[in-house]
């Protein structure tokens, strides 16, 4: 089994929009939040940092901690080729430095990254959003959990 992995993320919402990475894979398109994984000696807030200039190209202001979330791969749909995976990711409130960018071209984008993409909170429903569990946390507006623990 392969060690944990701690990937620090980015929740960027402006204007009523969430910002997402619209990735392809053989069922069609999904959604992820920008981010990845922490580097040995690089702190949380660095990662999510780096990671949104590597993967939607603008420098971003990291705020508070929002939410913890475990992936344990055994546990969800995609545990055919997932179940050595357990990841700890941490999701940050971020800004963008240039809140009028038009251009998010990263540098080091992610396997199957086709776009950046802003979505409205409205249509976070009717998408394929991994973990959908936060999307939907961002609808209520209200509710605050930090730890959610292991789900999608």
């Amino acid at each position: 089994m392969k060690p944990i992995r701690n990937s620090a993320k980015a929740i960027i919402v402006q204007d009523g929009r969430l910002l997402l990475i619209r990735l392809q894979d053989q069922y069609g398109d999904a959604y992820v939040f920008p981010g990845g994984g922490q580097e040995k000696g690089e702190e949380l807030k660095d990662a999510v940092a780096r990671e949104c200039l590597e993967e939607i190209g603008q420098a971003v202001q990291v705020g508070e901690l929002l939410h913890i979330r475990e992936y344990i791969g055994a546990n969800h749909e995609f545990a055919e080729w997932d179940a050595d995976i357990h990841q700890v990711e941490f999701y940050f409130e971020c800004s963008l430095v240039d809140p009028k960018a038009l251009v998010f071209e990263g540098s080091n984008p992610d396997d199957h990254q086709v776009a950046v993409e802003w979505i409205t909170l409205e249509e976070l429903r009717n998408i394929r959003l991994y973990p959908k569990t936060i999307g939907e946390l961002l609808l209520k507006k209200g509710e605050q959990r930090i730890y959610l623990g292991d789900l999608n």
